[in-house]
């Protein structure tokens, strides 16, 4: 790359430096190097390939450079990955006059997050001629000085560095004058013009120099100064200081009216031309002047303004000491103030938020944000280290001089914690030292680590058959412990057959809702007990989801009508015909009617009752109250009528009870006459007939013995719930869920009939019925028992 200065064809050409690229592993950082005032597109580096980044993944992993001051010297190509110069880059607009300049880049991709520090040192060029403050400097010199007398002059400056700032002076040739170049301890010029023949006022009143300063640039530049010397007639002798340059150390933070220096000055002659005041040089720059002042008659220096030492860290006052005669005569010195820093500025810190919100699921040591921290201070007063508030799960991390990360230390949970608010603290190596804080807010970001949670999993749901279709019979609800659409549940049936249809042809559960619906009327003689899952699934990418079991069971209603068995024998149009001989006795079963119910429980323990015929005389015929058996009253004699007609009202326990008539033919005959019929009577008896009145007896004797035991528990129940008031829901832990049994109706489950067993305005029935499925926990039941729910 070559550069041109102001237009020369090709004798003035500067090879720009390119001349290390290098990746220093230990520290992470690239270092590339520029000319200043290179031009727009000057290459500096192939920066992706340096990083180890492919081309085509810059753009999809958002490669960004961010830099901090102006953004806008330095940009990358994302098509070839150059680093290339952008903008106007001014070395001495950046880092004024320090030795080492510098443009710090953060190079930013993602996917996964990386940061790298890059450094391009800016290298200086000669384009900053040599300066003088002023275009003419004026001195007075009285024509009676001698030889060798010096006279204090201002020399350049020049903005650049190194070899380009190394100042060279001459002075146009004449005979009085030559131009005396020293170097003081701060490696800068003292320039003294120094009188090599005297001077004859009457002969040249006035006499004009030109002063040249060259750089040591390539190819070198020039200022020139115009020094006009006007010649004067005074005295002899001349103030002299003690020595011509004094140096003074002063904190910075020196309040008004601080003594800085007390100069005393001599003078050889006597009387008005021995008294001598002070003042500041022409040479002295107002700015000076603000900060200091003198005072004529003492020669003290005091503070007058406000120093800052990171402003400016150093001042030279040149000062004229001048006797009273009527041709005064001065003396000169130089008096260099170096300022000394404390501790005054606070650090201060720069955020760059890189990946906010933070996913609960971030690895370890991801970059949250990076941290700049500065202080205008010098030496340890500037040296700024970072801390971070503890008990938090993140960390700082120091990546660069200056430059620190903030990094996840370990593992995050929403929903534990959603949001951290961290206070980064900056401090500086001062004594005492100072500090600055700064918060950063973190928020954390859900992700779909939480499946939806049922309450307990498995539920018993109660419904009595024939329900309307569409009934509600129960809502399911699940919660999900994350948030947004990863919390967002939705239900669906788990589908499976049920004998031989689809589970969804009995029942639906609504989707945003869980309220589970039974599509048509169920039939307890049918399907007793239905049980099938209900799933719940999440939003969240991928879904996650659980399940619960629902057992519903299906209660019995009264809706089936005690049906008449057909008669074995004898009987015509459903009756039952039966031939007794006159000679039995009493007590004697002479027939049987038979009936059975499809209801179950209650509602299908049938009773038997004999209706009394209009009109006729007492029978001597009575039946069974659950056996369904007709047996004599007494015995039978001549006198009886030869046939007698028998109307049994068959009826169930249920609510309202159902009922069916049985009709019962008794003929009357002797006891020769009907010996088959006898025969086969009392084998009916005999076989299964006595067989069938035995099953009743055990079923009445075993109804009874478990009635008696839960009428105890019932008791129990009664005097721990009475004081709560009635719910649709009864929850219960291990015991077993009791229905009473009443003659109006043994599976009531009313608000009703509840309260009038928890008040006792009713007593309990002696036989009961009891169910204990085994259940889990309810979701509004306390503690850890079992859940029932029916629904009228």
């Amino acid at each position: 790359m070559v550069y041109s200065r102001r237009g020369s064809p090709g004798s003035r050409l500067l090879l720009l430096w390119l001349l290390h690229i290098y990746w220093k592993a230990g520290s992470g950082q690239l270092h590339y190097s520029i000319s200043e005032e290179a031009k727009h597109g000057t290459f500096v580096g192939r920066i992706a390939q340096d990083l180890g980044l492919e081309l085509a993944e810059l753009v999809p992993r958002l490669f960004r450079v961010a830099s901090k001051g102006r953004r806008d010297l330095l940009e990358v190509n994302l098509q070839n990955g150059i680093l290339f110069v952008n903008s106007r880059i001014d070395r001495e607009e950046l880092c004024r006059r320090s030795a080492e300049c510098s443009i710090h880049l953060e190079v930013i991709v993602d996917r996964p997050l990386q940061v790298f520090h890059v450094e391009v040192a800016v290298k200086d060029i000669n384009d900053n001629p040599p300066r003088f403050s002023r275009q003419e400097q004026r001195l007075f010199i009285l024509e009676s000085r001698m030889p060798d007398s010096r006279f204090p002059v201002e020399g350049a400056s020049d903005l650049d560095i190194g070899a380009n700032a190394q100042l060279r002076y001459k002075l146009n040739p004449n005979e009085y004058f030559d131009l005396d170049v020293k170097t003081n301890e701060e490696e800068t010029n003292f320039l003294e013009l120094v009188l090599r023949k005297s001077l004859d006022r009457e002969e040249t009143q006035e006499h004009r120099l030109l002063v040249i300063a060259t750089d040591g640039g390539q190819p070198e530049l020039t200022g020139t100064v115009q020094l006009l010397i006007n010649v004067l007639d005074a005295n002899d002798n001349a103030p002299e200081f003690d020595k011509s340059i004094y140096n003074v150390r002063l904190l910075e933070n020196a309040p008004s009216g601080t003594l800085v220096i007390k100069l005393n000055a001599s003078d050889a002659d006597e009387g008005i031309n021995k008294d001598i005041v002070y003042f500041f040089s022409n040479l002295v720059l107002d700015d000076v002047k603000s900060k200091f002042i003198i005072n004529s008659n003492t020669g003290e220096i005091k503070v007058k303004g406000e120093l800052d030492y990171e402003d400016c860290n150093s001042y030279e006052i040149n000062i004229d000491a001048m006797d009273k005669s009527a041709f005064p005569l001065t003396g000169h010195c130089k008096v260099v103030v170096k300022l000394l820093d404390v501790n005054d500025n606070t650090p201060e810190m720069a955020i760059t938020s890189l990946f906010l919100p933070v996913t609960e699921d971030a690895p370890v040591s991801t970059v949250i944000a990076l941290i700049t921290v500065s202080d205008r201070d010098s030496g340890a007063n500037g040296q700024v280290t970072c801390s971070l508030m503890p008990h938090v799960p993140f960390k700082l991390v120091s990546t660069f001089k200056n430059y620190y990360s903030l990094v996840l230390d370990s593992v995050l949970d929403r929903e534990s914690v959603s949001a951290y608010e961290l206070v980064v603290t900056a401090r500086d190596g001062g004594s005492p030292s100072l500090w600055a804080t700064a918060s950063v807010s973190v928020e954390v970001a859900d992700v779909n680590d939480n499946a939806p949670a049922f309450a307990q999993s498995e539920y018993t749901v109660f419904v009595k058959e024939n329900n309307p279709p569409g009934c509600h019979i129960f809502t399911v609800s699940a919660w999900d412990a994350d948030a947004q659409e990863n919390a967002l549940v939705s239900y669906s049936l788990v589908e499976r057959r049920v004998g031989e249809r689809a589970l969804s042809s009995y029942v639906s559960v609504h989707a945003q809702s869980g309220k589970v619906y039974v599509l048509q009327p169920l039939d307890h003689e049918e399907l007793e007990l239905l049980q099938f899952q209900v799933s719940a699934r999440d939003a969240g990418v991928p879904p996650l989801g659980s399940n619960v079991t629902l057992q519903v069971f299906v209660l019995d209603e009264n809706d089936n009508a005690p049906a008449l068995l057909a008669p074995r024998v004898g009987g015509t149009g459903g009756a039952v015909s039966e031939l007794v001989p006159r000679s039995v006795g009493a007590g004697q079963v002479v027939a049987k009617v038979r009936a059975v119910d499809p209801d179950s429980g209650y509602n299908a323990w049938l009773s038997y009752e004999l209706q009394p015929a209009p009109g006729s005389a007492r029978i001597p015929f009575r039946v069974g109250l659950y056996t369904g058996e007709i047996s004599t009253t007494r015995s039978l004699d001549e006198t009886e009528a030869p046939r007698h007609r028998l109307l049994v009202l068959v009826k169930d326990h249920g609510e309202p009870a159902l009922t069916a008539t049985a009709t019962v033919l008794i003929s009357l005959v002797e006891s020769g006459q009907a010996p088959k019929a006898s025969s086969r009577a009392s084998a009916g008896a005999v076989g299964p007939e006595a067989a069938l009145v035995d099953v009743n007896v055990y079923l009445i004797i075993a109804i009874c013995a478990v009635s008696s035991l839960l009428v105890l528990t019932l008791l129990l129940y009664t005097a721990l719930r009475c004081s709560a008031s009635p719910t649709e829901v009864v929850r219960t832990r291990g015991n077993p869920t009791l229905v009473c049994s009443s003659a109006v109706g043994s599976w009531s489950y009313s608000q009703q009939r509840r309260e009038r067993v928890c008040s006792g305005e009713a007593p309990p029935k002696t036989d009961l019925m009891a169910f204990s499925p085994s259940l889990p926990q309810g979701p509004t039941s306390a503690g850890n028992g079992n859940r029932f729910i029916s629904f009228l």
